[in-house]
């Protein structure tokens, strides 16, 4: 399985191509037919009377939004069910038709949406613009994800030289010269030229990590992982992965910055926190008020949910009870993290070393690492007060509960 994106600057179009199970002419039909038949319609009357709310995996929901920026929107589409492939095709205005693919069957199987885009969206013809929006929003999604870009090759052309049969009694008499000359003939022959090819680029290949085991991830790409989420150049000071389990689950890992932002303190009222949430590794909001207080809009991670609707809505997320639950266990997560940093500092090397003189001479070496360990970490808590102290005491402040 796997999705591919591709423009058209000629044509004003954007196409999205999966491999997926596909659709047939009564699928598209039902599911794609008007806004009144649509999946959003059902989705909504399922959900008043107590259905799942989960829009993952729902055909037609918030398949409209393309008129967004789209004027006419065409949907090709072969499931294994069907022999035909069929073309869906609709401008908004209340009407659609279904006709057989002229073309035959050009998919094999899945779906083929086509956007002709509006004037205003014409900024989406663009290789870079579409790497960006596909990144941002299914960086973590496990299906590959291409993007068709356009790259320029250099190739070496040889020319065809039409004059050597011109040349045959010349030849005989000179045959040194003949060879110097075929020497220079051969550099001018292979001349390098630039050829245009196009090239399917994967733009989703970081891998969402806080979905493995704690043991199955190294130091480096907890490492990397903060650097490409937080666009930081230095390593994190500290971090936390958890699986929190329980009335409400959900994955997640937080770090701690080495380095104050310099404008960390502006604005500082209006600032979001700048922890990711993601619904099933889809990012549904960078920046979200609800998931930490104020004083801790430092603190960079993911939060990942399976028990949060994927609303469209974001005012009705915000007030959504989960969040409140998943914003106390967090607060909770970074509070632990500097408590265990400041007494890592605290207790130094002074750990009581009541051991048998046999144990003492099997864990010699390990004592020497700890210790150096220990030693490294021991202004781990002073380097972070010092960056930070600023936004703890506003949270004594603000957050008397903690």
């Amino acid at each position: 399985l796997e999705i591919k994106i591709e423009h058209d600057p000629d044509a004003k179009t954007i196409s999205l191509t999966d491999t997926g199970v596909g659709m047939s002419k009564a699928d598209l039909i039902n599911n794609l037919g008007t806004v009144a038949k649509s999946g959003t319609t059902n989705f909504l009357e399922a959900m008043a009377e107590g259905a799942d709310t989960n829009l993952i995996g729902q055909f037609g929901v918030g398949f409209y939004s393309a008129f967004l920026v789209a004027d006419k929107v065409t949907v090709t589409s072969k499931c294994n069910e069907d022999p035909v492939q069929h073309v869906w095709e609709s401008t908004a205005d209340a009407s659609f038709t279904v006709v057989p693919d002229p073309r035959g069957n050009t998919l094999g199987r899945g779906s083929r949406v086509t956007l002709h885009l509006k004037e205003d969206a014409h900024d989406y013809l663009s290789e870079d613009k579409l790497k960006e929006a596909s990144k941002k929003y299914s960086q973590f999604i496990q299906f590959p994800i291409y993007v068709k870009v356009k790259k320029e090759v250099d190739v070496e052309a040889e020319e065809d030289d039409d004059d050597d049969d011109k040349e045959d009694e010349e030849e005989k008499d000179d045959v040194e010269t003949k060879d110097d000359e075929e020497k220079d003939d051969r550099v001018e022959k292979k001349k390098a030229t630039k050829k245009t090819v196009f090239e399917w680029e994967q733009v989703n290949t970081q891998k969402a990590i806080w979905l493995r085991a704690k043991e199955d991830v190294t130091e480096e790409e907890y490492t990397e992982f903060y650097k490409s989420i937080s666009k930081d150049y230095l390593d994190p000071l500290a971090y936390t992965h958890f699986n929190a389990e329980g009335e409400i689950e959900f994955k997640s890992i937080l770090y701690l910055p080495k380095k104050a932002p310099f404008d960390m303190m502006d604005n500082y009222h209006s600032k979001k926190s700048e922890v990711k949430l993601f619904v099933r590794r889809v990012l549904v909001a960078e920046k979200f008020d609800d998931l930490l207080p104020r004083y801790m809009n430092f603190v960079r991670g993911v939060v990942d949910s399976d028990d949060l609707p994927l609303n469209v809505s974001r005012e009705q997320l915000q007030q959504n009870k989960i969040m409140k639950v998943i914003s106390k266990k967090l607060v909770r997560k970074v509070l632990e993290l500097m408590k265990k940093l400041a007494k890592e500092e605290e207790s130094g090397g002074d750990d009581d070393e009541e051991k048998d003189e046999d144990e003492e001479k099997s864990d010699k070496a390990e004592k020497k690492e700890e210790k150096k360990e220990k030693s490294g970490e021991e202004a781990t808590w002073t380097k972070f007060w010092k960056e930070f102290n600023k936004n703890l005491k506003m949270g004594c402040y603000e957050d008397d509960s903690n």
